[in-house]
């Protein structure tokens, strides 16, 4: 009778490790998931940034440096092998410049009526709604495995697994700080 409590015990234990390595596994795939969503829709975007730099061209002029900047980042991001923590960087940079662009359209009434602009403009508001959604599901991937990774006692084997938690995207502290609307129309 002992020998079959026992044996229960150890059938139980190994059924439970199994199930821990599973989940482990699964949430780390879940995160491979996630991340490769946002390459998806961040390429949506790169691709749309040289026809916005060539559609702007004759009306920011003295912007170049702006549009000169869009374009080296999306260069850098297209990188191949780029590591999680450096694609959320250039991502962030690539954030703030293009609400530098934005604000910098403003000054443009031309441009912000021409037809071509406009629907230009959409598709990329379109393509960032995309990305912020697939942020959000990244980010729940990333916190559900970073909580495994530290939780017991899914955290004995993702140590053994050599699973390292990992960076969750969020804003750029600029961006954080309340907007100055005052600002925006004395300029």
């Amino acid at each position: 009778m002992g020998i079959w409590i026992v044996l229960g015990l150890v059938v139980v234990a190994v059924i439970a490790a199994i199930s821990v390595y599973n989940g482990l596994i699964a949430k780390k795939n879940q995160v491979e998931n996630a991340e490769a969503s946002i390459d998806v829709m961040l390429k949506k975007r790169f691709d749309l940034i040289p026809n916005m730099v060539e559609s702007v061209k004759a009306y920011m002029a003295h912007e170049s440096s702006l549009l000169q900047e869009l374009t080296a980042l999306r260069t850098q991001v297209q990188q191949d092998g780029l590591s999680g923590e450096k694609k959320i960087s250039l991502d962030k940079q690539l954030n703030t410049a293009m609400s530098r662009f934005n604000i910098a359209v403003e000054n443009y009434p031309d441009l912000k009526a021409s037809e071509n602009f406009v629907m230009l403009q959409r598709t990329i508001n379109e393509a960032e709604e995309q990305i912020s959604a697939a942020r959000r599901a990244y980010n729940a991937s990333v916190t559900d495995l970073n909580n495994a990774i530290e939780m017991f006692p899914s955290s004995l084997f993702a140590s053994r697994m050599n699973l390292k938690q990992r960076e969750l995207f969020d804003i750029p502290e600029q961006e954080r700080q309340n907007i100055n609307v005052g600002q925006l129309f004395h300029k």
